[in-house]
């Protein structure tokens, strides 16, 4: 048994059955999530708004839209701010701690939510830069609940449900997803009531009312609610046994602190906390060679497989215009009000959120502790790669009118297996499997990848699908290779995701320390923590 040992403490808490403390870390963790999907997802629900308001030509076939430059100026300044967010305070969580870290992240997704409802002026270029400012600090913000979430939730779960746990806040992200259109749908029905006007085609100028302005405002701001909610309560958790412990070397105060939480009496001896302090496995850092020799080739599979997994889930925007036209979901833009617009747009992504996003994500909160993470990442992979390849072979045969339907039910399948596979897998392993001292860094690392790879996704191949004829590009993209060939190299991207999950070692129904190698030796842990019933 030499050397394989876990600090009593933290046994405690891998062994725990699940108790209410459980729950009120997932929804503490999870309204976080629930926030973050919220706020980055509800720009789409507005940037039509914004074109009518802001970018209006007169005597126009069709309502204004945004210039390419700024749409992809305003949908991705908040993916770079997340991509920065995540490597910087999922390094600070692992310097300062998770607890601390946390506040800053929540009070700057409050504020930026707000501000970006208030963006100043109302020229276009004003707007759109102040627009652009608050929600590239929203991303910042938001960018640092995914390491911290996901590794709070980690260090708090049992060993045993831990996998359902953290996928558990990830899931609040489709909530947060369909609460967006619930919210457009709500403001956009009240506005459409109180200030009613004729379609574009009708009246141009008079389709898009000035109360309008208020109406993507109000959308932006109300992200700022469910996070401002949870702020006191986030406060109120104490630091995690794992990071007190293993990374602060002060294991009196986990006892402390965990004795509370677990309802149980846990006692240390003083001389614990200097063994566990002079433990060379515990202090190798990030750049050496220890690290790379035991988890370089877990953070390249970590890495590489949500860099590659947000490629494709992010490029979905390629074909979903195609979708809500092909089902009727959204009419022509001339045949509606700016208001109705909203409405429209808000009922297709409540609709997709409700049937196929929502279902995909507990799909895997149920069976990852089942199945675990490798099979659930593997299996999601395979079918996206298969259904890619069925939508983009035969692409010529799925866009005429008939067939629609069938292109609906693959594209729908395509997202259902990403959530309930790698969209999922990919936030939670590596919450598990690296050491606690650098748990939130790597995890920072890995999900930035993910947000290189949505950058990609986003709008690479936004412009990459773009039709090889000149005269079918969309208004101000340059020619690119088409959509069926793009649909063939996101089968492709699916596939190596497949064979880069390999590299991802499975973390089901083990412990932290064992999967990151912290176990202490038989002298330390039995000096360490015994455990009693508290009367």
């Amino acid at each position: 048994m030499a050397d394989n040992q876990q600090l009593g403490v933290l046994k405690a808490l891998d062994v725990a059955k699940t108790q209410l403390y459980h729950f009120t870390a997932i929804v503490i963790a999870g309204m976080g999530f629930f926030t973050d999907a919220y706020d980055l997802f509800c720009i789409s629900l507005v940037t039509k708004l914004l074109g009518r308001i802001y970018y209006h030509k007169n005597g126009a076939a069709k309502p204004g839209t945004l210039p390419p430059e700024v749409a992809a100026a305003v949908n991705g300044v908040a993916l770079c701010g997340t991509l920065m967010g995540q490597l910087f305070f999922g390094w600070l969580g692992d310097k300062l701690g998770r607890k601390k870290v946390y506040g800053i992240t929540l009070i700057m997704m409050v504020v930026c939510s707000v501000a970006s409802g208030l963006s100043f002026g109302n020229s276009p270029k004003g707007v759109m830069t102040t627009l652009c400012f608050f929600r590239f600090w929203l991303g910042v913000g938001i960018g640092g609940d995914y390491p911290l979430s996901a590794t709070i939730m980690s260090e708090y779960a049992n060993k045993k449900t831990r996998g359902a746990f953290i996928a558990a806040v990830f899931a609040m992200q489709g909530f947060g997803i369909m609460a967006g259109g619930i919210v457009a749908l709500i403001f956009s029905s009240i506005f459409d009531h109180q200030f009613p006007s004729p379609i574009y085609s009708v009246d141009p100028v008079g389709s898009t009312v000035p109360q309008a302005d208020y109406l993507w405002r109000i959308i932006l701001m109300v992200g700022a609610l469910p996070a401002g909610m949870t702020y006191y309560w986030r406060m109120k958790m104490p630091e995690t046994a794992r990071y007190t412990a293993l990374v602060a070397k002060n294991i009196k105060q986990a006892t402390q602190d965990m004795s509370k939480v677990l309802q149980v009496d846990l006692e240390a001896e003083e001389e614990v906390a200097e063994r566990v302090a002079q433990n060379p496995r515990l202090n190798y850092g990030l750049f050496s060679k220890e690290f790379l020799r035991r988890h370089g080739l877990h953070l390249l599979g970590t890495t590489s497989t949500w860099f590659l997994l947000d490629i494709a889930f992010y490029s979905q925007n390629l074909f979903q215009k195609d979708i809500f036209s092909a089902i009727g979901w959204i009419p022509g833009a001339a045949t509606m009000n700016a208001i109705h617009e909203v409405y429209k747009i808000g009922r297709a992504q409540t609709l997709i959120a409700l049937c196929s996003t929502v279902p995909g994500y507990w799909f895997t909160v149920a069976f990852i502790d089942i199945m675990g993470r490798f099979a659930i990442q593997l299996m999601g992979f395979f079918f996206m790669t298969v259904f890619m390849f069925a939508i983009a072979f035969p692409y010529d045969h799925w866009i005429k009118p008939d067939n629609r339907i069938g292109f609906v039910i693959i594209y729908s399948l395509t997202f259902f297996f990403a959530n309930f596979g790698p969209n999922a897998t990919t936030f939670v392993v590596p919450a598990e499997i690296f050491p606690a001292r650098l748990r939130s860094t790597c995890h920072g690392i890995s999900a930035a990848a993910g947000k290189a790879g949505a950058i990609v996704g986003a709008f690479g191949f936004l412009y990459a699908a773009q039709s090889k004829d000149k005269t079918k590009t969309d208004a101000g993209y340059p020619p690119g290779i088409g959509v069926k060939n793009s649909l063939i190299m996101l089968g492709v991207v699916n596939f190596v995701g497949m064979l880069m999950t390999f590299l991802v070692p499975e973390s089901k129904g083990k412990s932290l320390e064992e999967l990151s190698g912290e176990n202490v030796n038989d002298e330390t842990a039995s000096s360490g923590v015994s455990t009693s019933g508290r009367n």
